[in-house]
C-alpha cells in the first residue's frame, strides 16, 4: 500500500501539534494509525522524519524537506480542484501581508481595484513586521507580501512596486528640530522592534552621533501622529502618509538624505512554484 495524500495530512498534523496523540485527535483517528502512517512514510522515503523525545516530537532535517513539498502538494491539489470545478474563472482566496502603513494607505484602494476585476477571489490582508512577513511567505502562511527592499533571499521572487520618500516629523508648535536634537535624551515615537521606519530613524540618529534617546512605542500610525503633534517626540514616516491623511495636523516635515530617505517597496512571493490563477492575477496588477 503506497502513500496517499491523507498520510501527508497526518504528517502535517504531527508537526503542527508536536505529538502523535494530539495529531490522532485532530485527524479523528487512533494513535496507532498515526504511528503506522508515519512509519510507512519513513520507509517510503528511507529516512526518519521525526525526532521523538519525551517532551515533544520534532521534524528531522529530512522531515523539514518533506514538509516543504507537503505544503506545495496541498496548494497544487487545491488549485486543481478550483480549475476543474471553475474552468478558467479566477477564483480562490489569497493571503497577502504588508506593514502597518501600507495597510492603512494602499490596501483599501488595492482591494477595490482587485474586487472590481476579480469578484470571486477573497483577499485577506494582515500586517506584521518585515522579518515576520518574509518568514510567513516562506512558510506558506502567506501567498505574497509587500515589504521594503532590498531583500537577499534566493527562495523569493521580488517585484518592485514603488519608491517612497520618508520624512522626519516633529510638532509644528514645539521647539525646532535642531533644538530637539540637542536635548538629552532625545525622545522618539516609534512602532515596535523590527519596524523599517524605526530602524531608519535609529540609523539616522546614529549618523548624527546620537546614541541616547528615549522611545515611546505605539502600534498605530494614528497614535504616532497624535503623540508627535502633542510634542512627545519625533518620528519618521512615509511622506505620502502625512500629505494624504494628516495634512491638516500641526506637524513639521524634515527631509532626509537619499540613502535613508528612500524606501523601495517590493511584492515578494515564493520562487520556483506554480502560481495560482488568483496570485497571478494579483501580481498582474503591478506588472
Amino acid at each position: 500500500m503506497g502513500m496517499n495524500t491523507n498520510d501527508l495530512k497526518i504528517f502535517e498534523a504531527v508537526e503542527a501539534t508536536g505529538s502523535f496523540t494530539k495529531a490522532a485527535k485532530a485527524m479523528f483517528t487512533v494513535q496507532s494509525n498515526v504511528t503506522a502512517r508515519i512509519k510507512s512514510l519513513e520507509e517510503e522515503f528511507g529516512a526518519p522524519l521525526f525526532l521523538r523525545s519525551s517532551r515533544k516530537v520534532e521534524l528531522t532535517p529530512e522531515g523539514h524537506i518533506l514538509m516543504k513539498y507537503c505544503k506545495q502538494i496541498g496548494l497544487l491539489i487545491e488549485e486543481a480542484k478550483v480549475n476543474i470545478q471553475h474552468g478558467s474563472k479566477v477564483i480562490g482566496n489569497l493571503k497577502i501581508g504588508c506593514i502597518e502603513t501600507t495597510m492603512a494607505l494602499k490596501v483599501p484602494e488595492t482591494l477595490r481595484h482587485f474586487e472590481e476585476k476579480y469578484p470571486d477571489v477573497e483577499l485577506e490582508f494582515s500586517s506584521a513586521m518585515r522579518s515576520a512577513l518574509i518568514d510567513r511567505v516562506l512558510n506558506y502562511e502567506l501567498d505574497a507580501a509587500f515589504v521594503s527592499g532590498p531583500i537577499n533571499n534566493s527562495g523569493l521572487d521580488q517585484l518592485s512596486i514603488r519608491e517612497e520618500q520618508l520624512v522626519l516629523i516633529s510638532a509644528a508648535e514645539g521647539p525646532s528640530l535642531k533644538h530637539l536634537l540637542a536635548k538629552e535624551p532625545l525622545k522618539i515615537v516609534v512602532f515596535g522592534e523590527g519596524c523599517i521606519f524605526r530602524a531608519r530613524l535609529e540609523a539616522w540618529l546614529s549618523s548624527k552621533g546620537i546614541v541616547h534617546y528615549k522611545s515611546t512605542v505605539l502600534n498605530s500610525i494614528e497614535g504616532i501622529i497624535n503623540f508627535v503633534e502633542a510634542g512627545v517626540g519625533i518620528s519618521l514616516l512615509p511622506e505620502e502618509v502625512i500629505t494624504s491623511y494628516y495634512a491638516g495636523r500641526k506637524i513639521s516635515k524634515h527631509g532626509l538624505n537619499r540613502e535613508l530617505g528612500t524606501m523601495n517597496t517590493l511584492l515578494i512571493s515564493r520562487k520556483n512554484e506554480t502560481r495560482s490563477a488568483a496570485l497571478s492575477a494579483f501580481m498582474g496588477m503591478y506588472q
